[in-house]
């Protein structure tokens, strides 16, 4: 029997270095040897690329590679970097195009599209550092529009990084200094009251275009008040699946969720973080185009409960990729 050889991509630039190790780890489990030669190809934190522990050229890390999984969350495997390498190089790649990919990373410009596709979306506001206001008059600006609490979040980072909350105005200004301090850019969002949840998207699954898994609940921990997956121990959530949100709020998240991925233009799979107001309302935060898929991750429990696995939604991806779809 032939194997297909399957380049996997991890580690990365991105404050994400971590959890795209676990993921990466995790596809390269999930693949079984009968079938597939994986290729570790990890990429440090100074975005040098190796093979079998030497530094190599990006290049001759993907020669005879067949086809690649991207790990990589955030940073250059969502900005459309690494995409535009593999797509020079000719390899076929599973996920979302170079533009596709960049466009949902950039939060405030994917807020814009989602939001001409009339997707519903807690009211936000966005600064530059180049912005020729005082954060005095960046709290004011967001005030006039909403009150407190906040989520103050960088445009650019993913797994809640950088996510600060400003529970009253008088924090807010601090919080927008910090963030444009660190990031040159900031999003600053209503917070809304409700529970948090996330639902996965496969493109040409099981007889449909665009299948959406059923959604996940996260079960914050106490007194959090969004999720943080580099918690542990008693400070880690717990993703319930299936969840109790009713039938009507199931379907409002799933129709939610397949035009997101189709207003960004996203390829092949994809994930969207919602929450979910008392009345059953659904409000889109984000949409990721690369989901995570450790062991403390929710794709995998959302596959399990549709009887599938990591390894039936790989090989299907990797099925796409090859076939160009």
């Amino acid at each position: 029997m032939i194997r297909t050889t399957v380049g996997v991509l991890r580690g990365g630039t991105s404050s994400e270095y971590p959890l795209s190790l676990k993921t990466g780890a995790a596809m390269m489990a999930a693949l079984p040897e009968e079938g597939y030669t994986t290729r570790d190809i990890l990429i440090d934190r100074d975005g040098t690329w190796h093979l079998r522990g030497m530094p190599v050229p990006p290049m001759r890390s993907l020669s005879q590679v067949d086809v690649v999984l991207n790990a990589l969350h955030g940073g250059i495997g969502e900005d459309g970097t690494v995409q535009r390498i593999l797509d020079r190089a000719g390899v076929p790649y599973a996920g979302s195009r170079a533009l596709s990919s960049s466009l949902a990373l950039n939060k405030i410009r994917a807020r814009e599209v989602l939001q001409r596709a009339g997707l519903p979306m807690p009211r936000a506001v966005s600064f530059h550092l180049d912005n020729r206001m005082d954060v005095r008059d960046m709290a004011d600006a967001v005030f006039q529009q909403f009150g407190p609490p906040y989520v103050v979040k960088p445009p650019m980072e993913g797994s809640s990084k950088g996510l600060r909350v400003a529970s009253t105005f008088v924090e807010l200004p601090g919080r927008i200094a910090d963030a444009l301090n660190e990031y040159r850019a900031v999003l600053i969002e209503e917070y809304v009251i409700g529970a948090h949840a996330t639902v996965g998207i496969i493109e040409h699954f099981r007889n449909e275009d665009v299948y959406v898994l059923p959604p996940a609940h996260i079960v914050l921990p106490k007194d959090a008040r969004y999720f943080d997956p580099y918690a542990d121990g008693e400070s880690l959530a717990r993703h319930v699946v299936p969840s109790r949100f009713s039938q009507e709020t199931k379907r409002a998240i799933a129709d939610m969720a397949r035009k997101a991925h189709r207003a960004l233009k996203l390829a092949h799979f994809s994930d969207a973080d919602l929450v979910i107001t008392r009345a059953g309302r659904p409000y889109l935060l984000e949409m990721n185009a690369l989901p995570h898929l450790h062991g403390e991750a929710a794709f995998p429990r959302m596959l399990e409960a549709v009887g599938s696995s990591v390894r039936e939604f790989l090989e299907h991806v990797i099925s796409l990729a090859r076939r160009g779809v």
